[in-house]
């Protein structure tokens, strides 16, 4: 068996089991490692040096932590949800509880779509937004599989379909660059305006799969806790009681100051730095908890922190096997003349190396190696051939135990500690995204 099959195959396999996904990780590495008959040494020379690539994105994660459990020791977040849970008779009333989930829903499918083009802050947005709305979704009884779903949806289809923000890095540098540069010498040349018609029907088997997982998979009510996500001298609640509208003028201004550093510098770090000292100097807590609470949400998204990092030793590891290229070719050898089983075989070895990537941006150069040749010898067209790579890139992003498109919803919403990384966002994501998409990325190939 291939080697990068197997270790993907491991990896999965403990992290349904409830294994530590870092500790699969790491296994899958080592399995993986040796199958392609890499030494020891080498391949823990390959995942720490993998390691680095990982580290910013878990430094800013942790920073994010520590802004949201700040604004959350304000009181701010508690006195928002308990307006809204009051004035909107969720509790007593099911009908308001089904629009306000609703809307809610809509909210986070916007801010997501919004995070990748409008405002391209990609996922930093998660830690600051969602763990306050914990609560109001407590009281909603909404099944945070579901927004889970809504959140991946958001950060991943615009940057597939629309170009401009990251759509515009993935569609135009990456895609469409790497398609003309592996088809150059075989007479592909495709234009930017074909790169997003090609990916429309990819991105509609994704519609699909959130109408699904929105109207029947999660639309039951299901409950959870009320918990706190910070501790000090007094509670959240407490701490409300005596807020100043001053001390509100500097949580809004810490709010957007942390986005626009962000923007400004180009560091989700400084931007969660900028915030939290906003807020340490405003008085909504005491100034010797600002220690405890910094500590408590890095705490808070440590596990997500640790999974990138050995996420980014995991695949630094599978690229050092060089079985990419030897998957791809024994791939080709069982499809024969088929050109149906040859666009779904593509698909799913598509779906195995992202997997284990777990980015989408950093797999477009090596499918399109390997792929755009394979495809113009079975004869597909270049849209066909745009749809193939597109999607097979793309595949697994969103699936993938160690992909920042679920790590992110994770981040927020276990902010509290109800929210399993693998049953209730991986798992949910994979099979109403990954699933359509191979689906409708194989109508695409054969009908374009």
């Amino acid at each position: 068996m291939n080697a990068i099959v197997l270790a993907i195959l491991v990896m999965v396999t403990l992290s349904l089991a409830r294994v530590s996904v870092v500790f699969a990780l790491i296994v899958a590495s080592l399995v993986g490692g040796l199958v392609a008959g890499l030494p020891i040494g080498d391949i823990m020379d390959a995942f720490n040096q993998g390691l680095g690539n990982g580290a910013t994105i878990a430094l800013s994660y942790a920073v994010l932590g520590a802004f949201a459990v700040a604004l959350s020791r304000s009181g701010i977040t508690e006195l928002l949800a308990e307006r809204a849970i009051r004035g909107l008779h969720l509790d007593d009333q099911p009908a308001s509880r089904r629009w306000v989930a609703f809307t809610l829903l809509g909210a986070l499918l916007a801010a997501a779509v919004s995070s990748q083009n409008l405002i391209p802050v990609h996922i930093a947005f998660i830690p600051v937004l969602v763990p306050p709305l914990l609560k109001l979704m407590n009281h909603l009884r909404l099944d945070r599989r579901l927004a889970a779903c809504v959140i991946t949806f958001g950060i991943t289809a615009p940057y597939m379909l629309l170009p401009v923000g990251f759509g515009s890095i993935f569609l135009n540098d990456i895609l469409l660059a790497n398609l003309n540069e592996s088809g150059a010498e075989l007479g592909l040349e495709v234009t930017r305006g074909m790169v997003p018609m090609a990916m429309l029907i990819p991105i509609g088997g994704m519609g699909l799969g959130l109408a699904v997982a929105w109207l029947w998979s999660y639309r039951r009510p299901r409950h959870y806790e009320d918990r706190d996500l910070a501790h000090g001298d007094e509670t959240p609640a407490q701490a409300a009681r005596h807020l100043a509208p001053w001390q509100m003028a500097v949580l809004a201004a810490a709010l957007v100051g942390t986005v626009v550093t962000q923007l400004l510098s180009g560091s989700m770090v400084l931007g969660g730095l900028f915030g939290f000292a906003l807020l340490s100097v405003s008085g909504v807590f005491r100034w010797h908890e600002q220690d405890g609470i910094f500590t408590e949400g890095m705490r808070m998204m440590a596990q997500v922190g640790f999974i990138m990092i050995s996420a980014a030793g995991f695949a630094g590891v599978m690229q050092a096997t060089g079985e990419v290229s030897a998957l791809v070719e024994g791939s080709a050898e069982l499809i024969g003349d088929n050109k149906g089983l040859a666009a779904l075989i593509m698909l799913l070895v598509g779906l195995f190396i992202t997997m284990g990537i777990g980015s989408s941006f950093s797999t477009v150069p090596i499918i399109a190696s390997l792929y755009v040749p394979l495809a113009l010898s079975f004869g597909f067209s270049p849209m066909a051939t745009i749809a193939l790579v597109g999607t097979a890139a793309a595949l697994g992003d969103a699936g993938s135990p160690a992909s920042d498109s679920t790590l992110g919803p994770t981040a927020g919403l276990n902010a509290d500690g109800q929210h399993d990384h693998i049953w209730d966002t991986v798992v949910p994501t994979f099979l109403h995204y990954n699933v359509p998409l191979i689906g409708f990325g194989w109508l695409a190939a054969m009908m374009l």
